[in-house]
């Protein structure tokens, strides 16, 4: 395709994520005795040539002398190289083939590592400009091309000079040799590409700073992948969740920030102004009055199993998708579960406190075993099976009640009613998520209706139990043992302090809502929810949101892809339709799927189209939000 103006990419650091020198230094210095001291002073070098503080010439020569490369090194090289392309020119390839006759790759680092990298691409061999080495007949490297220009100082600004291109050029790069073109008055305008390495002397000589290819192509309105730039997604992470997902979301070309605690609402609603993406764990409250500031929301991250924290009425009213992580931290929670159990059914809990006091009471009494005993799990659903599964496995006679019908898992029985179940266990252990209509589930009345010496646990929901009632309980003795990790209050963070009528009853054990966090768990959490927030961003799937049609979604070749988010009422796609046909588009894939409240319409067509379909399609009644994917 023609086009008017000329780009020249630079190599190092912008077409790959890494410096080739430095991962030259781990290949030819492999079992070298100096190893580290040597890559140090290469990493130096490469950093005092990038800001101007030393000749290209002399960083070049002092680089090639402490590597010594011969040619299969290099090759190796080459192949390492591949795999540290860029994300965001990985996004983009086709970008490359469409204006292949005007994209120049130009590098003061040597063809026989570059080319194989850049012509997978789509990039002409005659459109890279590099140096060259010399090698001895063992191919061992003797020294490189010092009359090509690209090894001397203004070396690539010379080699423009000399291609003499007949239209605007634009320069995309990462170091002052980069800037030097545009200083020099042979380009129009210096893009300081900073995705994966930020210079401010170079980004503050810049026309513009890119954090990503995407900007680039979104500002010159050359975009053939995205319709809007990663960096330009704001995404925000509260209450400390765990790395890999902050790793992911910036791997991705997300624009990321992360707090470790909770905001209060106030605070919320300052912060989202401009988010696209929230990710939370349980602490944080998304209310409507939140939701009524986040003009920009695409998406919620509930980092957790419970979603009773966010106002899912409004998100979906609002065309914001909410996921969660339904059982990445079921094996945590139902470890602990078994874990108190046996502690409190053994009362190791204050027996380990009076041995803190120096207190020896070595005795039996009040002392069982976890087998033979009937369990009690109120709330049959992931985390509720799973701890049955494996209660039964050590020996336990497994009740439960759901007010979902649930097929049994082993030998468990299915009770009829809750009470039925409260009547029969030695251990009553909660499951049960957090609706309101859950307040207060287990009270006096309930408590009534347990054995005398019951096992009381509580993992799921601090709003389900009568906190008084079960202090009462405690107390005379109705419950022997108890182990709660949830409370109708939380502290929003480490530095407040935890208050409790709990704190400090007998064989009562008291945990900072800790059932979901294991290293595995937080992990599994990490990884799984900005899967699911990536794939809606990027592909338009939605599957296994809590609040929106789910629908997975083949991958997209050759057409543009429409989602429109619309209140539940009839007619909306048939005017969809009609707006496409009355501009000659054709459909070549269409998903429709609704809940109650919304109806979700993904719509693929031939890539031509205006902006006047766009419009049409924003206009519709009762459109609730509306986007091009690609």
């Amino acid at each position: 395709m023609k086009l008017n103006k000329y780009i020249v990419i630079d190599f190092d650091s912008t077409f790959t994520k890494v410096e080739a020198f430095d991962i030259l230094a781990e290949i030819t210095l492999k079992d070298h005795p100096e190893a580290e001291e040597v890559k140090h002073k290469i990493h130096e070098i490469t950093n005092l040539a990038m800001s101007g503080s030393i000749s290209f010439r002399e960083s070049l020569e002092r680089r090639v002398a402490l590597l010594s490369p011969n040619k299969t090194q290099l090759l190796q090289l080459a192949e390492k190289l591949k795999s540290k392309v860029s994300e965001s020119f990985k996004r983009n390839r086709d970008f490359f083939k469409k204006y292949a006759d005007n994209i120049y790759v130009i590098s003061n680092g040597f063809h026989i590592f570059i080319d194989p990298v850049v012509t997978e691409f789509g990039i002409k061999p005659e459109n890279i400009l590099a140096n060259r080495f010399h090698f001895d007949e063992q191919g061992n490297v003797t020294g490189f091309d010092k009359d090509n220009p690209l090894s001397a100082n203004n070396g690539k600004s010379e080699q423009l000079k000399r291609l003499n291109l007949p239209g605007d050029v634009y320069v995309i790069g990462d170091g002052y040799t980069d800037y030097e073109i545009k200083h020099a008055g042979l380009a129009n305008k210096f893009y300081a590409f900073t995705e994966n390495v930020e210079r401010e002397n170079i980004m503050d000589k810049a026309d513009h700073i890119t954090p990503s290819l995407d900007e680039f192509l979104y500002l010159n309105k050359l975009n053939t992948v995205v319709s809007y730039p990663k960096n330009r997604i704001n995404v925000l992470l509260l209450e400390n969740v765990h790395p890999v997902a902050i790793e992911l979301l910036k791997a991705e070309g997300f624009t990321v920030e992360a707090h470790t605690a909770a905001l209060t609402e106030d605070e919320l609603c300052q912060k989202i102004k401009n988010v696209s993406v929230l990710g939370i764990r349980s602490k944080t409250q998304v209310t409507e009055k939140v939701l009524q500031h986040a003009n920009r929301l695409m998406a919620i991250g509930a980092f957790c199993i419970g979603t009773n924290q966010i106002d899912l009425k409004t998100a979906t009213k609002k065309g914001i998708a909410v996921f969660n992580a339904p059982f990445s931290n079921t094996r945590s929670v139902v470890e602990l579960a078994i874990a108190e159990m046996i502690m409190l059914l053994r009362n190791i809990f204050d027996k380990s406190a009076k041995m803190h006091s120096g207190k020896w009471d070595k005795s039996a009494s009040g002392s069982f075993e976890i087998r033979g005993k009937k369990l009690g799990i109120i709330g049959y659903g992931n985390i509720g099976t799973q701890l049955s599964v494996l209660a039964e496995s050590i020996g336990m006679k497994v009740y439960y009640y759901d007010v979902e019908e649930k097929l049994s898992l082993g030998n468990a029985t299915r009770c009829k009613s809750m009470k039925e179940v409260l009547e029969q266990a030695d251990v009553v252990s909660l499951h049960v998520d957090g609706r309101k209509s859950n307040t207060n589930l287990i009270g006096h009345k309930e408590f009534n209706l347990m054995k005398p010496g019951v096992v009381f646990i509580n993992l799921s929901r601090g709003h389900i139990v009568d906190i008084q009632a079960l202090k009462e309980n405690i107390q005379s003795g109705k419950v022997a043992g108890c182990a709660v990790d949830v409370f109708p209050y939380e502290p929003v963070s480490n530095q407040e302090e935890f208050v409790s009528e709990l704190r400090g009853l007998s064989n009562t054990i008291l945990t900072p809502h800790i059932g979901g966090s294991t290293v595995e768990a937080q992990e599994n959490i990490g990884n799984y929810v900005p899967g699911k927030i990536m794939d809606y961003i990027n592909t338009g799937s939605t599957s296994n949101s809590v609040n929106f049609p789910n629908l997975v979604l083949p991958t997209l070749e050759n057409a543009h892809r429409l989602i429109h988010i619309h209140n539940n009422v009839p007619g909306i796609l048939a005017q969809i339709n009609q707006i496409l046909a009355d501009h000659n588009i054709n459909i070549a894939g269409q998903y429709l799927k609704t809940t109650e409240a919304i109806g979700y319409v993904i719509t693929d067509i031939d890539k031509e189209y205006n902006k006047e379909v766009i419009k049409a399609l924003r206009s519709i009644e009762h459109t609730i939000k509306f986007r091009v994917l690609y």
